[in-house]
């Protein structure tokens, strides 16, 4: 038999009563004699197994463990203020001079 929650639309007092599906709810606060109305309560959603997250969908995470495994990381070495780039004006005079 499923349980019910009521509440008294007067004095706020909430109950429980176990009834049959097909019996009639209760309409009488047993405290103060008021109204009263069944509680209804959102219903818990459980999400298990695979499928649900973003990082389940294609490879997933063991996908992802065994791509970084597979290729090794290469790191570029930091490069220090002024090297590897060539100043504006010494790119510009090396174009004019090729022409």
């Amino acid at each position: 038999m499923p349980t019910y929650e009521y509440e008294c639309s007067l004095c706020h007092f909430r109950f429980e009563r176990k009834q049959r599906f097909d019996a009639e709810s209760v309409s009488i606060c047993p405290r103060c004699q008021g109204k009263t109305q069944r509680v209804f309560h959102s219903v818990p959603i459980l999400f298990r197994g695979s499928g649900f997250y973003s990082t389940d969908h294609g490879q997933g995470r063991a996908g992802a463990a065994s791509r970084e495994k597979a290729e090794p990381a290469t790191k570029e070495p930091a490069k220090k203020e002024g090297e590897g780039t060539a100043p504006k004006e010494q790119t510009e005079r090396k174009t004019e001079d090729k022409k």
